[in-house]
């Protein structure tokens, strides 16, 4: 016979026992469209978002992975970018953030960059300019020492119901964001990551599936990862690893920047998870990709793409 306190005993353990695999198991209850029909000037801004992008501010926790070393991250004001900053900080790396012209945004990310006690340089301008990338690379490695890790993140994207619609001022202004930007970066950053350094860029789904509407970003995405596996291999011999990520939809400014209230509404519902990614779950990829365990990894490209098969 079980005694009363034998049953209070075995109920204790039996709902601790649940509690700790809830735990193991958590995953956030990420927003699921319908999302309220919204759109926004190019380049956009998150605070304007509804609802909000999650870029890991509560929820991303550190273990010193990435301690002492220096991060530029293009594009790091919001969305992808601005998570990888929070990540990167939280891992105890400096993080210097490029961006055109969102002001506010960025300086909220900086905001919790340092409020983790690392230190955050901010770079406004254009990178589709050559010698405005040389620039920032000096600035970061004068101003914060050295340089370990390169994210090209920055993006432009337009969608268009036609060809005929796509002017050439578009078709250039979305190569020399995507691609051109990449190549002076990279090339600028070169002799400050010699010896254990990393280049991590951005592609897409869209590098392996091209999204018609968005047919020169998606031409760009394409180009980045053959771009990236072929200067994986130029730099190996110099210790230099180059990977690229490839994020399936991701709720960020550009989403209601560059397509109509009606197409936002729906964003990601097509994909197996039913919903885009938060940006904060593209971190992970980009922490991995960044830390010195992962020595042999270059040339590759991490699909996060919610279940939908990249080939």
């Amino acid at each position: 016979m079980t005694s009363h306190s034998d049953q209070a005993a075995t109920g204790s353990t039996a709902t601790s026992a649940k509690a700790r695999a809830a735990k193991r198991r958590r995953v956030p209850s990420y927003p699921h469209p319908p999302f309220p029909e919204q759109t926004q000037e190019l380049p956009g801004s998150f605070a304007e978002m509804e609802p909000q992008p999650d870029h890991g501010e509560t929820s991303w926790q550190g273990t010193a992975r990435l301690e002492g070393q220096v991060a530029l991250i293009t594009g790091g004001d919001s969305g992808i970018g601005r998570a990888v900053a929070i990540a990167y900080a939280r891992e105890g790396a400096d993080v210097a953030i490029s961006y055109l012209n969102e002001n506010e945004d960025a300086k909220d990310t900086a905001r919790v960059i340092m409020e983790t006690g690392r230190r955050c340089l901010l770079l406004p301008g254009d990178v589709s300019d050559a010698e405005h990338c040389r620039t920032i690379v000096a600035r970061v490695v004068e101003e914060l020492g050295h340089l370990d890790i390169l994210v090209n993140n920055a993006a432009h994207q337009q969608s268009f119901d036609a060809v005929d619609e796509i002017t050439d001022a578009e078709w250039e202004r979305t190569f020399a964001v995507n691609i051109h930007a990449m190549f002076y970066l990279s090339k600028a950053a070169l002799p400050h990551l010699d010896g254990g350094g990393c280049i991590i860029n951005t592609a897409s789904i869209n590098s392996d599936h091209p999204n018609p509407s968005l047919l020169a970003y998606a031409t760009t995405k394409g180009a980045i990862q053959n771009f990236t596996a072929g200067l994986a291999q130029f730099l190996a011999d110099k210790s230099i690893r180059v990977n690229c990520v490839a994020p399936g939809p991701v709720w960020t400014p550009l989403i209601p920047g560059s397509f109509s209230g009606e197409t936002v509404s729906e964003f990601g519902a097509n994909y197996p998870m039913k919903r885009p990614a938060q940006p904060v779950e593209l971190a992970s990829a980009y922490v991995m990709l960044a830390e010195p365990m992962s020595s042999y990894v270059s040339g590759a490209t991490i699909a996060v793409t919610g279940g939908q098969p990249m080939i």
